[in-house]
């Protein structure tokens, strides 16, 4: 990784500082499915229907979160939004970290989830608007290494801290309020993105002039051609997709314990035996994402996600196949799932509707996930056969769409106005471009 004290060293910072939502989101997201399902549940009596409508609704809230902070970045900026969006996030881990009865685990997954979702958009957005050209796929990827690394974190506490009931889970959200106090400190040295701060000033100006033209800045807008069709194939992908993500993310652990009879400490250490090669995987991808290779990596990922799920779907949910179905699957999302969509995110969208799209795809993914989260554990138990079928179904759907119809789409022009920076190149993401076949 690049010097963050060398002078060219702007683009790096941002994509740490930015991509440290990554990191705070897989942390809040596991923590969460670690200390409510595992830690928290005993002590607290949480019964398993408790324990769906507790993580279901933070998935809710991401949902909702990102839908409103996507917009707000786009109108008012992304630095505003994130710095804000961050001090909610400390507040709702605080809330669940002194949680000692259903109110205050209420109150922290619904502001936890608010928070991320929030921060999600805007700080993917900004860290491509400071990337060179080139390089902004690789940027937006190395988000994606921070969300693992916020994953490993929580593991490797979970794993080796030898400590059972609350205690355990209150360490586990002490973390991450440290991390994201330090994360806010810093991100306060961050400017405002010189991309979008060109393409608003446009925009407005336009709007006093009473020119009545097409500017990919309105929220009515991304509903035309052919911002609409990259909404509604992203959408879909991410929604198919992180079905499965989110069941390990949140559930695994319900998972290994209800149906294989195992225990949290042994699923957390098995967890962390894929992670090494996860984050190697996701190098080779930052060095090929911004070239026409991406593709072919794409497809063997998907490839790899969809025998990961076949696995349980086939032979039962049994310790073997878990393991294999998270450590198979962990793989293929180094070149497919999240890591990709939020590529496509950025690619396809224009400026001043870049966070505002990404904020519509994740709160529809998420709703998606929260949804499918208040009955899963009691769908898990149930109809276990069912339950497995049908998240292979929505894997293979995501490749479908990934492989078939994004590929199909128009990509936003290159920016072609001079740069007020190296680091910050303005963008004419407020022209047109051709319309796809639908």
């Amino acid at each position: 990784m690049a010097d963050l004290t060398h002078p060219d060293a702007g683009p790096w910072k941002t994509a740490v500082l930015a991509g440290m939502a990554s990191y705070l989101d897989a942390g809040a997201l596991v923590t969460s499915g670690i200390a409510i399902g595992g830690y928290y549940a005993g002590p607290l009596q949480l019964a398993p229907g408790t324990i769906g409508s507790l993580l279901g609704l933070q998935t809710l809230a991401f949902a909702a979160g990102a839908l409103f902070g996507g917009r707000l970045g786009d109108r008012y900026g992304r630095r505003k939004v994130f710095t804000l969006s961050l001090v909610l996030y400390a507040v709702g881990i605080l809330l669940l970290l002194v949680a000692a009865g259903l109110p205050a685990l209420y109150a922290g997954v619904v502001t936890t989830g608010l928070a991320i979702g929030a921060d999600l958009p805007v700080s993917l957005a900004l860290a491509n608007e400071r990337a060179p050209a080139g390089r902004k796929g690789t940027m937006v990827v190395f988000s994606g290494m921070l969300w693992l690394a916020g994953i490993v974190a929580v593991l490797v506490l979970s794993s080796f801290m030898g400590v059972r009931g609350t205690t355990g889970g209150r360490i586990l959200f002490a973390h991450l309020l440290v991390v994201a106090v330090v994360v806010l400190l810093l991100r306060l040295s961050l400017g405002e993105s010189a991309e979008w701060t060109a393409a608003r000033r446009a925009a407005d100006a336009r709007s006093t002039s009473g020119t009545e033209s097409v500017q990919f800045a309105r929220f009515r807008e991304l509903f035309t051609p052919p911002v609409r069709y990259a909404l509604l194939a992203t959408g879909l992908y991410y929604a198919s997709w992180n079905l499965g993500a989110n069941t390990l993310g949140q559930f695994g652990t319900f998972l290994w314990t209800a149906l294989a009879k195992g225990q949290v400490e042994q699923f957390s250490r098995l967890t962390l035996l894929g992670l090494p090669l996860g984050f190697l995987a996701g190098l080779v991808f930052m060095r090929v994402v911004d070239k026409p290779a991406r593709h072919t990596w794409f497809a063997a990922g998907s490839a790899l996600i969809v025998a990961a799920w076949a696995l349980p779907a086939l032979l039962g949910p049994g310790k073997i196949t878990l393991v294999a179905t998270m450590l198979i699957s962990g793989l293929g999302n180094a070149f497919a799932g999240e890591s990709v969509y939020k590529v496509w995110s950025q690619e396809l969208f224009p400026t001043l509707l870049r966070a505002t799209a990404a904020g519509v795809t994740t709160a529809f993914a998420r709703a998606v996930a929260g949804l499918a989260a208040l009955g899963t554990p009691a769908f898990a138990l149930g109809h276990t056969r069912l339950f497995f079928d049908l998240l292979l179904g929505f894997m293979l759907l995501a490749a479908v769409i990934g492989l078939v119809w994004i590929p199909r789409l128009s990509k936003v022009p290159a920016p072609d106005v001079p740069a007020t920076s190296a680091a910050e190149p303005a963008d004419r993401a407020l022209t047109p471009v051709a319309a796809p076949t639908p």
